[in-house]
């Protein structure tokens, strides 16, 4: 699944490029997860004005309203000048005078809804339980203490909820944790300031560096020009299960969260 860093590297690649192209058509494929919500034709003639992003979902800015844009389990986007005919897996086209932008999804678990504007009830319903964005200046570390005190539950199940912080997915979850030293069973109140406080720097640090690897590309990533991620190289407990820690040597383990799988050093990662 496309997790933030994967979706931050999408919108970079094409944000600047489709920002005030006017929209020349729209052409719908089978059924996504959840219907458009309008009129294709009601967004003909308006102008993209700019490309955010809030948790997994991209949010497409026009003079006609907000497109909001998630990628679901398989999906990826392409924007490119000259497409060829839509396929069996591409299930949105969005024509423009600056490009064609494409949604491929294999699974059909991606969406893209209309919203008049971010305050509407749709736009509010998907973006209105997320997190405090992970990369974002309101991500503050006495902010994030004082939330974990406040979950019983596993601290990994609750980075992986995303009402504490958004978008915090398997894989970066694991590998912030191994970078704080913390194991991932440990109950979410138990750490201390100094502790939580490690995991908040951690968790910017590593999608800091997945964003700058252009994310990771387990199965079939590609951002909106095509270009696979490498951040999965780096790992330094994620699917690595038997493999020696990096750090001490000990093997990997792997266990089960949440029908997630997780990885962990038992020596490097305290509970």
């Amino acid at each position: 699944m496309p997790e933030l860093p994967e979706v931050e590297v999408t919108r970079l690649s094409f944000a600047g490029r489709i920002a005030g192209a006017t929209i020349l058509g729209l052409q719908m494929g089978k059924p996504l997860r959840w219907p458009l919500g309008c009129d294709p034709a009601q967004l003909l003639g308006h102008t993209v004005l700019q490309v955010r992003r809030r948790g997994k979902y991209l949010l497409l800015d026009t003079t006609g309203g907000l497109l909001l844009i998630h990628l679901g389990m398989s999906g990826s986007l392409v924007f490119a000048a000259d497409l060829p005919a839509p396929g069996k897996h591409d299930h949105f086209d969005m024509r423009t005078s600056a490009g064609c932008l494409r949604l491929h999804d294999p699974r059909r678990f991606g969406a893209v809804v209309y919203a008049p504007g971010e305050d509407d009830a749709g736009a509010r319903k998907l973006l209105g339980r997320l997190g405090v964005e992970p990369l974002g200046p309101d991500f503050d570390a006495l902010a994030f203490h004082a939330a974990l005190q406040l979950r019983q539950t596993a601290i990994k199940q609750v980075l992986l909820a995303g009402e504490v912080v958004v978008g915090v997915g398997n894989i970066y979850a694991s590998e912030a944790l191994f970078m704080a030293g913390i194991r991932p069973t440990v109950r979410a109140a138990r750490l201390s300031k100094p502790r939580a406080a490690r995991l908040h720097a951690a968790i910017r640090e590593v999608l800091a560096q997945a964003v700058a690897k252009g994310g990771s590309t387990l199965k079939d990533f590609s951002n909106a020009q095509g270009e696979s991620g490498y951040f999965q190289l780096e790992a330094r407990v994620y699917d690595r299960a038997g493999l020696p820690c990096k750090v001490c040597g000990a093997p990997i383990r792997s266990m089960r969260q949440g029908q997630r799988s997780t990885f962990f050093c038992v020596n490097c990662q305290k509970p």
